[in-house]
């Protein structure tokens, strides 16, 4: 490639903003909402001058390093086209830090600011184990199987990224089709737009317009659509200047009193180990796209910004997020990052963040999201060998499930006849209405774990590895015995990790993945005096037939 300037900024870095900067908003709004349930309003000062600042700072922390990372691969290898890695809020440790740790200290004291302090302390906790686990991810890399790691994304981003972007552009079809229809138009095709305008920016000024003007024209169709000035002068309300505060004595107080913390670690550490493997997996990503980024410092400072997050008094660890090759295929640099960072940090500091979200509706910028999901999921496929296409489809199912768990979980929550507590404690081993509920329930609980694991013992078995396979399986057997993966603890509509250390609540229904653990131990004995106790080489003739450019090159 001929050298050019690695550029601060590029008109396609646009469209990459647009789109991180919806999910990132996605993601505070989601805090805003939640933390109310923990007796953090959103004019509290918990909320306006803690946790958003906090999270504004982690976000700019990280997005700067990757921005300059990117720099540096594209110095390092004469290139133009190097784009930076994403990096926001991390949705799951959002929602299981407040309903698994906030929600229940709130609940047992009453204390707004006891819920605020554990969830410092599950944020902070979080990171040092996103810190410490960069020392071993490369190692961890090389042994790995591409498909196992990409697989899991794929899985990922069918579910809680295509599928749910999907889902709200039909459900508000005048205000989501015709974004969807710019996105669609010059991202697949490429098309020029007049004045060289960002199709994602095209998407967000016609999805606005759209939410803002059809109602008045054709209100039989837009229910539940309309956008509301009263709103937005509500949460102009909030605006002010809300300077970030050093939150450190506040988690020391906590860490002083490990009985007060020492029960939720289990919830804390499985989480922190689910970050770690899907930083991982986030970084193999870059690199089937054309972006070689070291694991150690990318987790580092993925560690990092979650620490500092936690010190300044955010409760919800920041992550490297999976879309990457998205991003990439987009035409997006390092400007993207840097832009995101700063925007997140003036309108954190600033309390505008309801303002914005009162303005621009959700739906304009879903076809973008949904696009990077579609991107994700073919390239789990493309950047593999053709042999490995079927591991890619098996590691896909767990995440699927999780999905459809969560969806089952809000409608029972919302239903309000049965809870889901109910339903396995009449139909634990049997169909539910011709579904599988507990092997639903079973296969979510770490997902992320046997998403890859799956992948990895086909990806072996494909390869004629035996003695790699049966290491898995055991690996796997251990995770299932342990509770990291597949054991539950169903209390009400909420389904809790049920670890080994802990003790069973007899209020709940508990499940112990003991058969599955045994099961899989199985597997290992299958694989070994069937296959046999040696990894078989693949011939030359098989790794040529195989190969196949990755996606972004």
């Amino acid at each position: 490639m001929k050298h050019s300037n690695y550029p601060l900024f590029v008109r396609r870095d646009l469209d990459g903003f647009f789109a991180l900067m919806i999910d990132n908003l996605v993601q505070l709004l989601l805090i805003v909402a939640l933390c109310s349930l923990c007796g953090i309003s959103a004019d509290s000062d918990l909320l306006l001058r803690y946790i958003l600042p906090g999270a504004a700072l982690s976000i700019l922390f990280g997005n700067l390093f990757y921005a300059w990372q990117a720099h540096q691969l594209a110095k390092k290898e004469n290139r133009s086209d190097v784009c930076a890695l994403p990096y926001g809020l991390n949705t799951p440790s959002i929602l299981v830090y407040i309903f698994f740790v906030m929600i229940p200290v709130y609940q047992r004291t009453d204390s707004a600011e006891a819920a605020w302090q554990m969830g410092l302390l599950a944020c902070f906790g979080s990171g040092i184990i996103e810190f410490l686990g960069a020392f071993i991810a490369d190692w961890v890399r090389r042994l790995t199987p591409r498909a196992a790691l990409l697989s899991t994304l794929a899985g990922i981003a069918i579910g809680f990224i295509s599928m749910t972007f999907v889902l709200k552009i039909y459900q508000r079809p005048l205000i989501g089709m015709l974004p969807a229809a710019v996105v669609l138009l010059t991202l697949f095709s490429q098309t020029k737009l007049p004045f060289r305008m960002p199709g994602g920016l095209l998407a967000i000024i016609v999805g606005t317009i759209s939410a803002w003007v059809l109602p008045e024209f054709i209100p039989q169709f837009m229910q539940g659509s309309a956008m509301s000035t009263e709103a937005i002068k509500t949460a102009w309300g909030q605006w002010g200047w809300y300077p970030p505060q050093f939150a450190g004595s506040a988690l020391w107080e906590l860490l002083k009193q490990p009985d007060e913390w020492l029960g939720y670690m289990s919830v804390i550490f499985p989480m922190g180990l689910f970050n770690v493997i899907g930083s991982m997996q986030n970084i193999e990503s870059a690199e089937a796209a054309g972006d070689s980024y070291a694991a150690r410092p990318s987790m580092i400072a993925n560690g990092m910004g979650t620490i500092v997050a936690s010190l300044l008094g955010s409760c919800f660890p920041t992550t490297i997020y999976i879309g990457h090759p998205g991003w990439k295929k987009m035409g997006s640099r390092a400007g993207y990052s840097t832009l995101n960072g700063f925007f997140f940090l003036v309108i954190c500091l600033t309390g505008t963040t309801g303002v914005i979200s009162q303005i621009i509706p959700l739906e304009a910028g879903a076809a973008i999201v949904l696009w990077i999901g579609m991107v994700i999921t073919a390239q789990a496929f493309q950047a593999c060998p053709k042999r490995h296409a079927p591991a890619v489809a098996l590691g896909l199912f767990p995440a699927i499930a999780a999905w459809g768990a969560t969806i089952m979980q809000g409608t029972l929550l919302v239903a309000g006849n049965k809870t889901l507590q109910q339903v396995l404690s009449a139909n634990l081993f049997t169909e539910v209405n011709g579904f599988l509920v507990h092997g639903m329930v079973v296969m979510e609980r770490g997902f992320i774990f046997t998403c890859m694991i799956l992948s990895a013992i086909c990806a072996c078995l494909i390869d004629s590895k035996y003695r790699s396979a049966a290491i898995w399986s055991v690996i796997a057997a251990i995770f299932a015995f342990s509770g990291l993966t597949n054991a539950y603890e169903i209390m009400g509509n909420d389904i809790h990790f049920r670890l080994a250390f802990t003790e069973d609540n007899l209020s709940g229904v508990t499940y112990h993945a003991t058969g599955i653990g045994i099961g899989y131990l199985l597997f290992a004995v299958t694989f070994l005096i069937l296959g046999g106790f040696k990894d078989e080489p693949l011939t030359p003739e098989t790794e040529e037939s195989d190969s196949e450019p990755s996606l972004g090159h």
